[in-house]
């Protein structure tokens, strides 16, 4: 693997790269770092602040009214932040590769709808979208916005802008903020309501992974912008590339779990990278 780097040689590291995708129909997978410019955190890149809580595991949720009630307690907060977010320069540039069609498509890791937000049509969201609440029950899908609306209303005296906000959506909340809260229920069945999204411990749908083998195999090569691949979800889809012989490079800041396994890979700042990227495959 060739590896270019820092300042200097951001420059330098993105014509490479043009060089290595030039010419090929691009498979972008996107993760955490590519949004950290719209506001929203991330764990494990080197600018991440160290993670002091355990994030809300499916199962947990699932099982426990205690992890609910604090899980819609802070999302309360957190979602609003969220929601008011934009999209950067870097989901911008996709959205231009995809449109003059360099990039076949996204297969994503965030939930928080940016690539759809910068007009990029043809995306898988791997673990789900925060803007959709499914019903555990009867399945019914609801927008987040209602059911945002509806927790307000249930909770008036609830804040909405304290706290910091975390990579997961929701924030940090006193205890006297979660207590006595009102959780939402389904409005059609009365059933436990869960954002649609997987959690850890959660596994992927298989619609969805089919989407995304899919999305993968139209591509000839696989660019991987902004993720650690620390997960296996997102980190297979260089092991099948490495294994058929595909081109894949990483455009990220920070080690990943690929390293050794990709043809190339670039260090830089994501929304400066991507458009110059974009700028020299159009």
């Amino acid at each position: 693997m060739n590896t270019s780097a820092p300042a200097s040689g951001v420059a330098r590291g993105v014509d490479e790269l043009a060089a290595l995708l030039r010419g090929k129909r691009l498979t972008v997978l996107t993760g955490a770092g590519i949004s950290t410019d719209s506001g929203i955190p991330d764990y494990r890149s080197p600018r991440s602040t160290p993670r002091t809580h355990k994030p809300m595991q499916h199962d947990v949720f699932v099982n426990s009214a205690d992890a609910r009630q604090r899980y819609w307690a802070r999302s309360a907060v957190g979602y609003g932040r969220v929601a008011q977010a934009a999209p950067n320069a870097g989901h911008r540039a996709l959205a231009a590769l995809e449109g003059s069609g360099a990039v076949a498509g996204i297969i994503t890791q965030n939930v928080d709808g940016l690539h759809h937000q910068a007009g990029s049509q043809n995306v898988v969201e791997l673990h789900g979208a925060l803007r959709r609440v499914r019903c555990l029950s009867c399945g019914t899908v609801t927008s987040r916005d209602d059911v945002q609306a509806e927790i307000l209303r249930l909770n008036p005296g609830h804040p909405t802008a304290s706290g910091a906000l975390r990579p997961d959506g929701d924030a940090v909340l006193a205890p006297e903020d979660i207590a006595g809260f009102a959780v939402p229920d389904c409005s059609f069945c009365n059933g436990i309501l869960m954002p649609d999204v997987v959690f850890f411990g959660g596994s992927v749908p298989k619609p969805t992974v089919a989407a995304a083998w899919d999305l993968y195999a139209r591509g000839d090569a696989l660019l991987v912008v902004g993720s650690s691949l620390a997960v296996y979800s997102g980190f297979r889809f260089v092991v099948r590339a490495e294994k058929e012989g595909k081109p894949a490079a990483l455009l990220t800041l920070g080690a990943t779990r690929a390293d050794s396994r990709v043809t190339l890979k670039v260090e830089a700042p994501l929304s400066h990278a991507l458009p110059d990227l974009a700028a020299r495959l159009a």
